[in-house]
């Protein structure tokens, strides 16, 4: 389990940056684009062919985990889309895209020359594809049956579930409790397996309230809630929860 999934509540990790700029630097807007375009191009969407040579799938989740999968000291010293840079950077090279000595020597290579123009492509297939797919999205909601274990009202246990790489579970929920606030129609999954996580196929999601009080006893603000939309396989029943607490 990474350091990085239990930020909820840590102190002592540094100042907060206040940083509102969506952008610091011009490269971070390229690097917002090829991720955009990667998910764009990804097989397995239901979008119009194009020449494309990209032919693996990418997703949020691949992002994600390329930034949770490094060192946690490295994870809290780069800055957003530095960590994006390197998951991408990462996924091109495990995927045959390109080999880590072609990606070095490029790199030095922009390094030596930083006003050498970057390679233009410009294909309007591949420009068609990106933007029908930042218009119509593509929503995790799926059309089949699910059985629904909680109402609203009901109190809730959160399980700790075995992550590895990759958790849609923040570190400071697990072994906690809460109540179902607002039961969502229909199933919904996640853009890839999350492995011993527990979150792959369709399944209910509930948004569950918190006291922080409960979460962080002696050191929490009062008059406030918090919520969290949590997939059904990390919620329980609270007997089950105590249970497996004292196991």
């Amino acid at each position: 389990m990474k350091l990085q999934h239990y930020l909820g509540g840590l102190e002592g990790l540094g100042p907060v940056s206040t940083e509102t700029r969506v952008f610091v630097e011009v490269w971070e807007t390229r690097i917002f684009g090829i991720h955009t375009a990667m998910m764009a191009l990804s097989p397995q969407l239901p979008l119009p062919e194009t020449p494309s040579t990209f032919k693996t799938i990418w997703t949020w989740a691949d992002l994600r985990k390329g930034a949770e999968s490094l060192n946690p000291f490295d994870y809290f010293r780069f800055r957003y889309y530095e960590k994006w840079l390197g998951g991408i950077s990462g996924y091109f090279i495990d995927n045959g895209y390109i080999t880590a000595e072609e990606l070095d020597a490029l790199t030095e290579e922009y390094y030596n020359e930083p006003s050498k123009p970057l390679h233009e492509a410009g294909d309007e297939a591949i420009d068609r594809r990106v933007v029908q797919y930042l218009v119509e999205g593509d929503s995790p909601k799926r059309d089949v049956g699910v059985t629904f274990e909680f109402k609203v009202g009901d109190t809730v246990a959160i399980r700790d579930v075995p992550t590895v790489e990759h958790t849609r579970l923040p570190g400071f929920l697990r072994n906690k409790f809460g109540t179902i606030e607002t039961v969502y129609d229909g199933a919904y999954t996640y853009l890839c397996d999350t492995g011993p996580d527990g979150v792959g196929a369709a399944m209910p999601v509930y948004c569950v309230r918190f006291e922080p009080r409960d979460l962080w006893p002696d050191n929490a603000e009062k008059n406030f809630s918090l919520y969290a939309d949590l997939y059904a396989h990390y919620v329980e029943a609270p007997e089950a929860g105590e249970a497996s607490k004292a196991a």
